[in-house]
């Protein structure tokens, strides 16, 4: 999927879907994601580990000025994951609404991941009656092995007037910028602006199904060592 942006400006590429050592399932050092996202040439990444802001703001404070960090969590409700940008805070709620009102209070931007993925769990899957909790519907997940779900979630968003975003879902390095956004944004404010009202274009690769085992494996080594 890739869309070009007829800009006259340098344009830049963000990943806003990332995972670090933070999440269960995640290897990545915070430091790690941001020099693997700039030796492949992205302008910034969006970090949304499970349930928790400290990867993002750990990578953030070890960036340089001229690399954007978003700080953003990946939270479990019990309805599915949401995905909150531009964070200040933790966001402690697990109820699906509650959720919603710790971001917008935080003034964050609400993020619909992975929606319509039947093989992940942890996917919300929207009603129409859902769209108005919503600002954005993530158009492309590289983990998505399926093209008809990352098809179905550009579908809901054209429908809802929503806009999208993409991101690699990377929870290993090598999984860093296989989706990203494309526009121009000098900032964070910029940045977040351009994703509200739909100015950007997207690109995306499939990730390695094999990637989903990785995280499962590594996701039970964690749990071990845990209970140790």
């Amino acid at each position: 999927m890739h869309w070009e942006l007829g800009m006259g400006r340098s344009v830049g590429k963000y990943d806003l879907h990332i995972h670090t050592k933070y999440s269960i399932d995640a290897a990545i050092e915070p430091e790690q994601v941001v020099r693997a996202a700039k030796r492949k040439g992205l302008g910034g990444v969006a970090i949304t580990d499970h349930g928790t802001i400290k990867g993002g703001v750990m990578a953030k404070k070890l960036a340089a000025e001229d690399f954007m960090v978003v700080v953003g969590a990946e939270i479990l409700t019990e309805r599915g994951e949401i995905i909150g940008l531009f964070l200040e805070e933790e966001v402690h709620a697990r109820n699906f609404y509650e959720v919603i009102s710790e971001i917008r209070r935080q003034g964050g931007i609400i993020v619909l991941p992975h929606p319509f993925d039947v093989m992940r769990r942890s996917s919300f899957h929207p009603s129409d009656g859902d769209a108005r909790f919503f600002d954005c519907v993530e158009a492309f997940n590289s983990r998505c092995v399926r093209r008809k779900y990352n098809e179905r979630a550009v579908a809901f968003a054209m429908k809802h007037h929503l806009s999208l975003t993409a991101g690699s879902d990377a929870h290993f390095a090598w999984e860093i910028g296989n989706a990203f956004v494309l526009t121009e944004a000098s900032d964070e404010e910029e940045l977040r602006r351009k994703i509200l009202k739909g100015e950007t274009a997207l690109w995306g690769r499939v990730s390695s199904p094999l990637n989903h085992g990785f995280s499962k494996v590594l996701k039970a080594w964690k749990r071990g060592k845990m209970r140790i």
